[in-house]
């Protein structure tokens, strides 16, 4: 098939962009990397009277730490995250996390702010940025604001993101040496969408888990955190009690049958990944620079 008709446009600056959303709103639809976006055209899944491409603006293109924030371009591609000496120390699970996204092809062309305005619930970034307590910064042509990723992200390819609205940073405290990170997730192919995946971000002190932030992708609402995960870690009295407890409390994440996996299949992973995740998470220590 092809896409219905529409006038492409391709701005040369932000402020030029966020004229143009203002102008057409809900019928203006940014283009960043193009890898979801595109096939949804083609298969008519979408439809808008504007395509605003906006690969012309290099000011949302960088990765840069300032004052204990990382801080990333929304048109920084999955490659370069993944291969950022910067994001490695900084956030290593973004980093982790980035070379499971698809195929290197994807990764070259796609966007980390592309794919978190999308919000696929099997998308690896809401789920990481979810579990690092990623804030977003989002402008219109006369306002900005900077949000949780909580907040972000509302669920099945659901955001907080206004129609006049264009995602240009998104921001990731700098990790320190109390935290430790875990990243899994299970495709019937390497490179496939995820059937689901775990990301946690753990504060450590001593032999106790002082604070927990545990996501889950895959599920039936999209990427979310896993509250009841997440007290069991911190209440436990070891870390192995809290590890079991953890495990048992993910297979409750609410999950759907489809035609890649069955609901009860997706539950015993959640809890199976959460386990493996929190294991290998506090079975050894990330590297940082100060």
């Amino acid at each position: 098939m092809k896409p219905a008709s529409f006038d492409y446009l391709a701005p040369s600056t932000v402020g030029e962009t966020l004229e143009l959303l203002e102008r057409y709103g809900e019928d203006g639809k940014i283009l960043a990397g193009g890898q979801s976006l595109v096939p949804m055209l083609n298969f008519r899944l979408t439809k808008f009277g504007y395509l605003i491409d906006i690969n012309n603006l290099a000011e949302l293109s960088y990765v840069d730490e300032d004052r204990g924030v990382l801080r990333i371009g929304a048109l920084t591609r999955h490659r370069t995250i993944e291969n950022s000496n910067i994001v490695a120390k900084a956030a290593p699970l973004l980093a982790t996390a980035a070379k499971w996204v698809a195929h290197p092809p994807v990764r070259t062309r796609g966007t980390v702010g592309g794919s978190l305005a999308h919000c696929d619930p099997a998308a690896e970034y809401p789920a990481v940025l979810l579990a690092l307590d990623a804030k977003i910064l989002l402008r219109n042509r006369t306002n900005a604001r900077l949000i949780p990723a909580d907040e972000f992200i509302k669920g099945v390819f659901e955001t907080a993101l206004e129609p006049q609205e264009l995602l240009t940073e998104i921001q990731v405290p700098v990790a320190d040496e109390s935290q430790r990170f875990g990243f899994e997730e299970f495709a019937r192919r390497p490179g496939d969408l995820a059937v689901m995946g775990i990301a946690a971000c753990l504060t450590v002190r001593g032999q106790r888990i002082t604070d927990a932030r545990i996501t889950a992708f895959g599920t039936e609402g999209g990427a979310c955190r896993i509250i009841a995960a997440e007290a069991a870690l911190v209440d436990a009295d070891s870390l192995a009690d809290g590890i079991e407890w953890a495990s048992q409390a993910a297979s409750a994440v609410p999950v759907q049958s489809d035609v890649h996996a069955s609901a009860e299949l997706r539950s015993r992973l959640a809890s199976a990944l959460t386990r493996r995740v929190l294991t290998r998470a506090l079975s050894r220590r990330e590297s940082f620079v100060s």
